[in-house]
């Protein structure tokens, strides 16, 4: 069944369409919402061109007569600098005009890539994001798109929302088990930032990775995509709440930075950086979060769960001392006081870099059974 999600933002109003099976419709949905294209540039990566290329070229033909193409290498480096002049040079060769689209097909990377493109041509052409993997379903809602410095993730950038985000889970079908871990880690972020019951419906329906298909697949999406639409409504711009969706990310950021983008996936270094962060809570609010049963649902889940040993605590502090949230070289983290309830904490150097020893010494002790109760807090 097709379900729709209406974002609202202060910059845009736009829809999101979440569905199986629904290639045929594409043409006709992106129509009604982005009249008097003159052409369509897809941007995607080698992977997706190889599965799914073909196929929506031929969907958008059905409608548009100028349809190009331009494929990127797979994978965290594509969003570089050198990629993004690429796509440029692919939208000028093109002859695309302020009326043109560019349509991201693809992963959290493509969307990012080409979102940016999108912002930057011509100082801003429509787009519209066609996800490919279950981490874009975070990704490619709330119009925040980038490339990557080799000092920083996501560092240059734009919010600049799409004209519709496009979801056909029937692209999911050919996902590797990684790719669906990732993803799925976003959407166990989304329900620990704000919605206690969607976590145990989670722990509920989702005992293995494999769980997410059909129809339980579809409502951890939608559930994901509302809570995220609910938080970017609040906040564009990260000026407040939005900056709860980066829980578990400042650390997860750090990782990929120093362990080099792509070594580790972003879902898999956000949950590691979510279990830090989790870590960091009991010992900064003082209360029991019940963080060893955390970690046992996550290794349960194929995370990893601890840090990499040849990873030094003082190159992630100053990693994570680089991250957009920071201010004045001061760290400030996204902290859990209950589930559904989390806040901006700043953390002096010397207290982060003890707690980030204590957590690289972690073992695997066992795990403690409870759960926690939240409501909403201040910021």
């Amino acid at each position: 069944m097709m379900k729709r999600i209406h974002i609202a933002t202060p910059s845009k109003r736009y829809e999101v369409v979440i569905g199986n099976e629904l290639l045929h419709m594409m043409d006709r949905m992106i129509d009604r919402v982005c009249p008097h294209v003159t052409a369509v540039l897809i941007i995607t990566d080698e992977t997706v061109a190889s599965l799914y290329l073909a196929d929506v070229q031929q969907a958008l033909h059905q409608t548009y007569d100028r349809v190009y193409a331009h494929v990127i290498p797979s994978g965290e480096e594509a969003k570089s600098f050198e990629q993004f002049y690429a796509c440029h040079t692919a939208a000028l060769t093109n002859h695309l005009d302020r009326d043109s689209l560019i349509v991201a097909l693809g992963g959290g990377v493509v969307g990012d890539l080409a979102g940016f493109v999108a912002a930057t041509y011509m100082r801003g052409i429509r787009f519209v994001q066609v996800p490919t993997t279950l981490l874009a379903h975070d990704s490619a809602v709330g119009g925040k798109t980038a490339i990557n410095h080799p000092l920083g993730k996501n560092m240059i950038g734009a919010f600049y929302q799409p004209e519709l985000v496009f979801y056909d889970i029937s692209f999911l079908s050919t996902l590797p088990k990684r790719e669906m871990r990732s993803g799925f880690a976003e959407i166990i972020k989304h329900s620990l930032i704000y919605d206690r019951a969607f976590f145990g419906w989670l722990q509920a329906n989702v005992e293995k990775i494999e769980d997410l298909n059909g129809e339980r697949l579809q409502y951890a999406i939608q559930k994901g995509i509302e809570i995220k639409a609910a938080v970017v409504s609040q906040d564009e711009k990260e000026h407040g709440v939005r900056a709860h969706l980066n829980f578990g990310h400042t650390l997860g950021h750090a990782l990929e930075s120093e362990l080099g983008y792509g070594v580790m996936t972003h879902g898999d270094a956000v949950a590691l950086g979510m279990l830090f962060a989790i870590f960091v809570s009991e010992r900064f609010y003082n209360q029991p979060l019940f963080y060893s049963s955390f970690r046992t649902l996550f290794h349960h889940y194929g995370f990893p769960t601890s840090l990499p040993s040849h990873v030094s605590p003082e190159r992630l502090l100053e990693k994570m001392k680089k991250d957009k949230k920071a201010k004045d070289q001061t760290v400030r983290m996204v902290l859990m006081k209950e589930i559904g309830t989390v806040c901006v904490e700043r953390i002096s150097d010397e207290q982060l870099l003890q707690w980030l020893y204590a957590f690289a010494e972690e073992g695997g002790e066992a795990c403690d059974s409870s759960d926690s109760r939240g409501n909403d807090c201040e910021q």
